[in-house]
């Protein structure tokens, strides 16, 4: 019987953890003061200054529980299927341990099917015949009402997760000590006040195989139920409330299953270990030896057992308090920072430029050009004309082609009609009267119709920042280009507004140190332009021509 009550118990639970274990609750955030207790704030203060880096435990929720199941009495008289109840109050005082007290009431049952020889030593003698004769075998039975409470201690074991960021099952293991009350009654009289009569069962042929048939002639047709006698007690044992008290050890384990953030399914095994013979009212066993009674201590004690299922509550503001921290991965904030840090401190990115030309190495495809040479975005010199000589070589930096190909310094071949000899000493002479030394600047790619600068656009600019830094005389021209229409304006005025505000927010250029410029002609729509603009004229900023077609990433 008690078998198909657990094999019912465990597919009751299976079903309802299919349907559970996907409801799982959310974490928190670390960083969120609300869920940190006042005693705790100076330690949340220093993490949060980079000061000190383990997070402060939270405040976390109370759990509330009630029970019930399964309880039996292991001991001299064989347990009938019988009932018991509880109440918990949990508080976590860590991830893997935390403290529970309880509160249990039980009422068990037992019959024996193999009848015992009754004697002068328990509550059966005065109503026997003399050991050794048919009168004098009964059946030992009880009734016993438990009320037991324990302090204990409980560690979870499996909600410190390395490859899962949270769980809804929790096993774990219980032990403590508590102390216990019981009442324990014989039913040894019939309505007549006289002994039963067990000639019918006694006929039964006594073995396992009749067991049942045995039991059920002694229910339904000997004891009628009324469990009128108390049981034998120890003379030197303590009370209370006039009943006998037991100090008790307590143990088991139980499984927990999460069916929202405040309710929990358990199924739980709890064992209690009085130090008494006596719950089941049975302490001595009467053999006959040679004629007479004779008293035997049985050897062991008794020992109960709770097999249980409970729904179990989350009590606390959810505003300011977590779940339970054994609902929770204490692992959950180290690797979501290491996956996407928000707190901890990242150091700039300095990337390597060999050649000082504003092009980092990793994306340079020429690391080698002479110190200020001119460069395109991918770091190759200039050659303005085309002719094969890059500008930094070349002594005639525009050639025309009719007069390529050219020498090693890059002249031409043709010479120059006398009416331009004027002009071209003209241009020879002239140059911009201006105290900026910069070198040539990269160019901004944009991908898309996106705005947003990419990583490898951020570093970029990190280094021409520190070009711009280091020439203070120099104006930037930010050049966007495209304007075809309104939404390519706004696209171009947008993609120059996210430059110009990276250099100024992030890399602490002074705002009045560019100039703005967007729809030019003539260039890549997706690329944004730095050049020295000191010898330029234009505002340090525009308004966006069309607002309403911005464009936010």
């Amino acid at each position: 019987m008690a078998s198909k009550k657990y094999t019912s118990l465990f597919a009751l639970l299976c079903l309802v953890f299919s349907g559970a274990y996907a409801q799982i609750g959310g974490t928190y955030d670390v960083q969120d003061s609300s869920y940190v207790p006042s005693n705790r704030l100076p330690q949340h203060a220093e993490f949060m200054a980079n000061d000190y880096p383990f997070p402060a435990k939270p405040r976390n929720q109370w759990e509330i529980g009630l029970k019930g199941g399964l309880f039996n009495v292991r001991g001299d008289v064989a347990s009938l299927p019988s009932w018991g109840a509880g109440l918990h109050v949990r508080k976590a005082i860590g991830y893997i341990f935390s403290i529970r007290g309880e509160l249990g009431y039980n009422v068990g049952k037992g019959l024996n099917w193999r009848p015992s020889y009754a004697g002068p030593h328990d509550q059966w003698g005065p109503y026997t015949a003399p050991p050794g004769s048919a009168s004098s075998q009964v059946f030992h039975n009880y009734k016993t009402t438990v009320i037991d409470g324990s302090l204990q201690g409980v560690i979870t074991l499996n909600n410190l997760r390395f490859h899962k960021a949270k769980t809804g099952f929790n096993l774990y293991f219980f032990g403590g000590i508590g102390g216990m009350i019981y009442d324990t009654k014989l039913d040894i009289l019939n309505s007549s006040g006289g002994l039963y009569n067990f000639s019918s069962a006694l006929a039964i042929p006594n073995n396992r195989d009749n067991r049942k048939d045995i039991r059920k002639e002694l229910k339904d047709n000997i004891f009628d139920g009324n469990y009128e006698t108390d049981a034998p007690r120890n003379g030197d044992e303590a009370e209370l409330f006039d009943k006998p008290f037991k100090p008790t050890v307590v143990f088991g384990a139980g499984m927990q299953f999460k069916l929202s953030d405040r309710v929990s399914l358990a199924i739980e095994n709890k064992v209690t270990v009085p130090k008494s013979d006596l719950i089941d009212g049975v302490q001595f066993q009467e053999t006959v030896v040679a004629g007479q009674a004779v008293r035997v201590l049985t050897p062991d004690k008794d020992i109960l057992n709770n097999l249980s299922l409970g729904l179990n509550f989350n009590i606390g503001n959810k505003s300011k308090s977590v779940a339970p921290l054994w609902w929770l991965n204490p692992l959950d904030y180290a690797y979501n920072e290491i996956n996407r840090p928000r707190h901890m401190k990242l150091p700039k990115p300095i990337l390597d430029d060999s050649d000082g030309d504003g092009v980092p190495d990793q994306f340079d495809l020429e690391p080698n050009t002479p110190a200020g040479a001119a460069v395109n975005t991918r770091g190759v010199a200039l050659d303005t004309d085309g002719d094969g000589v890059p500008d930094y070589r070349d002594k005639e930096k525009i050639t025309p082609t009719q007069c390529q190909p050219v020498d090693a310094d890059g002249v031409g071949t043709c010479p120059p009609p006398a009416c331009c000899d004027e002009i071209k000493q003209m241009m020879e002479n002239w140059s911009p009267k201006s105290k900026c030394n910069i070198s040539a600047l990269p160019s901004i790619t944009f991908k898309g119709n996106t705005v947003a600068l990419s990583n490898d656009s951020k570093a970029l600019l990190a280094s021409v920042a520190q070009q711009i830094k280091n020439s203070p005389d120099c104006k930037i021209a930010v050049v966007g280009y495209c304007a075809s229409n309104k939404s390519q304006q706004q696209l171009s005025w947008d993609r120059v507004n996210a430059v110009i505000n990276h250099l100024v927010e992030k890399e602490g250029i002074s705002a009045d140190r560019f100039i703005f410029k967007y729809g030019e002609l003539g260039g890549d729509c997706n690329t944004v332009d730095l050049r020295d603009g000191t010898g330029e004229e234009g505002p340090t900023t525009v308004p966006a021509p069309h607002p309403n077609l911005r464009r936010r990433g």
